[in-house]
C-alpha cells in the first residue's frame, strides 16, 4: 500500500471543527436506540429529521425517506462533483445504536456529557462520531462553496443494528435510484488508531467482511412424564448436538485481507506469526486482537436454547440458535461441517443468510486513504482488515459496490477502541472527532 499524491491547495475546515463536538453531542442525546420490531424503536425517525434540519440550515435540499414504516427514516443527500465522469463514491452512516442500561455505566448514556476530553454516550464510537463528522464536513463545504471531484452521496441509514432489513437492504431492494453511478463506498468499521509504540499507529482499513449464518437447530423427540425412561428425549440429543457445535475445532484458512493483516502486523510488532506466535501480538492488541483468531476461520456458537414448559414433562422438541460467520471462500465449509458433527436426527434450519464480503485494497481509494491519514499523522500506517461481524457494506456490495471502513479517529495509546463498541461507558475523544473532520475532509475532496 504507497501514499496517493494529495492535492497542494487544501486548506482545513476550522468551522467543521468547531462544531463536530456539538453535533456529536446532540445526535447522541437523541435516544435512536434500536429494539428491533418492538414499539420502543421509534428515535430513527427523530434523528433523521434533525439530520436533514442540519442540511437544510445551510442550504441542501436532502430527501427524509421512509422504509417499511414511518419510525424507520433515514436522510439521502446527493452532493454534485466537478467530474462527471467520475463514478460517485456513497458516504454512509447508520443512525442507530444499541440499547444502553443506564445503571451500568459511570455517566448517563443519552446525555453525551463532556468530560476528561471525551464525549460520553451511546454511540459516541459506533457510530454517531461519524455522522457527526460527515454533517460537519458537509455543511461547512455548503458555506464556503466547496465542491468535491465526484458525487457524493450521502446516508443516514436505519436499522443496521438489527440486521438492516429495515434499512440498507430495504434501500437496496427499493430504491435503486440512490445509487447511481456509484462505484465505492466509505461507511464502518476502520481507519481508527492502534498505537504500537510512539512512532508507529496502524490504522486498519476494512476492506472485508464476514459472512452471517444464523442457523436453528431442532431435535424431535417423544414427548412424555419427566419420571419414566425416555430414550427418545429431544432435550438430550438436542444437548449432544449444541455440545459437538460449540465444541469444534475450525480449520484455520486464510485470505487475501487477513494474510496482508498479518503480514503488516508481523512487521509493525517484529513478531513472524507463520511461526505460531500469534498470542503475543494478541495479547498487545486488545480487543482488536481477537480479531486475528475470528477472522482465520469460519465459527459457531450456540447462543440460545428452547425447551419445555413444565419440571416434570419432557417437551417433543427442543431448539437451538447457532450463530455462525463464514469467511469469503468458505462459506459452504460452515453448513456441511455443522451437518456432518449433528448427524441425520437433528433438523438443521438457516434464519439468517448474509454474504461475506472483501474489496480489493490494491487501489488509489485505498491508497488515498493511507496518505490523508499520514497528512495528519505522520507516524499513521494504514493496513488493511477484514470484521467478524456485520454492517451495512453488505447491501450495498450487493450492487457492485465496493464497500470500505473508513472512520477516521485518532484514540488515546491506552484506549481499547473496540471495547467501546455496544460496551459501558461508550466514549469519543474531542481531539479524535477534530482528526477525524480534517482526514475525512481531505479524503472526500481528492477522491
Amino acid at each position: 500500500m504507497t501514499d496517493a499524491a494529495l492535492p497542494t491547495t487544501w486548506e482545513p475546515l476550522p468551522d467543521a471543527e468547531a462544531e463536530v463536538t456539538s453535533l456529536t453531542q446532540e445526535l447522541i442525546r437523541i435516544d435512536s436506540s434500536n429494539w428491533g420490531d418492538a414499539p420502543e424503536t421509534v428515535g430513527e425517525a427523530e434523528i433523521a429529521d434533525y439530520c436533514a434540519q442540519r442540511l437544510r440550515e445551510v442550504g441542501y435540499d436532502p430527501e427524509v425517506y421512509s422504509t417499511t414504516s414511518d419510525s424507520r427514516r433515514g436522510v439521502y443527500l446527493r452532493i454534485p462533483g466537478t467530474d462527471p465522469d467520475a463514478g460517485a463514491l456513497l458516504l454512509h452512516g447508520h443512525i442507530d445504536v444499541v440499547p444502553a442500561m443506564a445503571d451500568d455505566w459511570s455517566r448517563p448514556p443519552f446525555e453525551a456529557q463532556e468530560d476528561d476530553g471525551f464525549v460520553w454516550g451511546r454511540g459516541a464510537v459506533d457510530m454517531k462520531d461519524m455522522d457527526a463528522m460527515i454533517l460537519a464536513v458537509t455543511r461547512s463545504w455548503a458555506r464556503n462553496g466547496i465542491r468535491p471531484r465526484r458525487d457524493v452521496v450521502v446516508l443516514f441509514l436505519p436499522d443496521e443494528e438489527a440486521g438492516s432489513l429495515h434499512g440498507s437492504r430495504w434501500l437496496a431492494d427499493h430504491r435503486p435510484d440512490m445509487f447511481t453511478g456509484v462505484t465505492e463506498a466509505v461507511g464502518e468499521v476502520g481507519g481508527f488508531s492502534v498505537t504500537v509504540r510512539d512512532d508507529l499507529r496502524l490504522y486498519p482499513i476494512q476492506t472485508a467482511e464476514k459472512g452471517i449464518r444464523w442457523l436453528l437447530l431442532r431435535a424431535r423427540g417423544q414427548a412424555g412424564h419427566g419420571s419414566m425412561i425416555n430414550d427418545d428425549n429431544s432435550v438430550t440429543a438436542l444437548a449432544e448436538a449444541v455440545t459437538k457445535v460449540g465444541r469444534h475445532e475450525w480449520p484455520l484458512r486464510r485470505t487475501k485481507t487477513v494474510d496482508k493483516f498479518l503480514d503488516e502486523l508481523s512487521e509493525a510488532y517484529g513478531v513472524d506469526l507463520t511461526s505460531g506466535d500469534i498470542q503475543s501480538v494478541v495479547a498487545r492488541l486488545g480487543t482488536l486482537g481477537y480479531l486475528v483468531g475470528a477472522t482465520m476461520q469460519n465459527t459457531a456458537n450456540p447462543t440460545m436454547l428452547t425447551a419445555g414448559y413444565k419440571h416434570n414433562v419432557i417437551p417433543g422438541e427442543a431448539t437451538a440458535a447457532i450463530d455462525g460467520r463464514v469467511l469469503p471462500g468458505y462459506e459452504d465449509e460452515l453448513e456441511a461441517t455443522i451437518r456432518e458433527l449433528v448427524g441425520s436426527g437433528i433438523d438443521l434450519e438457516t434464519v439468517v443468510n448474509d454474504d461475506a464480503i472483501e474489496a480489493p485494497f490494491d487501489t488509489a481509494t485505498v491508497d488515498l486513504m493511507a496518505s490523508v491519514l499520514r497528512a495528519e499523522d505522520p507516524h499513521a500506517h494504514a493496513v488493511p482488515y477484514m470484521i467478524s461481524g456485520g454492517t451495512d457494506a453488505k447491501a450495498f456490495t450487493r450492487l457492485g459496490i465496493s464497500c470500505y471502513g473508513f472512520s477516521p479517529l485518532k484514540m488515546p495509546a491506552d484506549l481499547d477502541y473496540w471495547r467501546l463498541f455496544h460496551g459501558v461507558d461508550e466514549r469519543v475523544p474531542v481531539d479524535g472527532l477534530r482528526f477525524g473532520v480534517r482526514v475525512l475532509d481531505r479524503f472526500l475532496r481528492a477522491v
